[in-house]
């Protein structure tokens, strides 16, 4: 696989569901990086994902733009949830259960990298997932 260091979102086929959209624009496939993959997260006014966890992985969720509620779980299953803005860093540890829900009146942008790699793929056996294909 050739290096490939500089990836915009517009250079990689999306991840589609009905809730947004996910251009994984690091990790194994995309540029052979082995210990984390990430990308940028696009949720639409009222949309957010449901209620999941990542067995075994990380995960940061660092908010470009818009506003949302993110909930993370207690290490005892209590629902926390919070307001969270632009330049907000989200930290949810393994298996943890979280959400995110655009609560603004435009787009939501979300930055997320998981470590280690592979939960991404989960996303894949989604019903509702769909590639959409790159812009640029």
């Amino acid at each position: 696989m050739a290096e490939n260091n500089f990836v915009y979102p517009a250079d990689v086929d999306a991840y589609g569901f009905e809730w947004g959209q996910l251009a994984l624009t690091v990790g194994p496939e995309v540029n052979g990086a082995r210990k984390f993959s990430g990308g940028v997260v696009d949720l639409p006014p009222g949309q957010g994902h449901a209620r999941h966890n990542h067995p075994g992985a990380e995960e940061i969720i660092f908010v470009i733009s818009g506003e949302g509620e993110q909930m993370v779980e207690t290490p005892d299953g209590e629902p926390v949830t919070q307001k969270v803005g632009p330049g907000c860093t989200v930290f949810i540890p393994e298996d943890r259960f979280h959400s995110t829900l655009n609560t603004g009146d435009g787009p939501m942008q979300l930055f997320v990298v998981y470590a280690p790699a592979g939960p991404e793929d989960l996303l894949r056996q989604l019903p509702d997932f769909r590639i959409v294909p790159k812009k640029g």
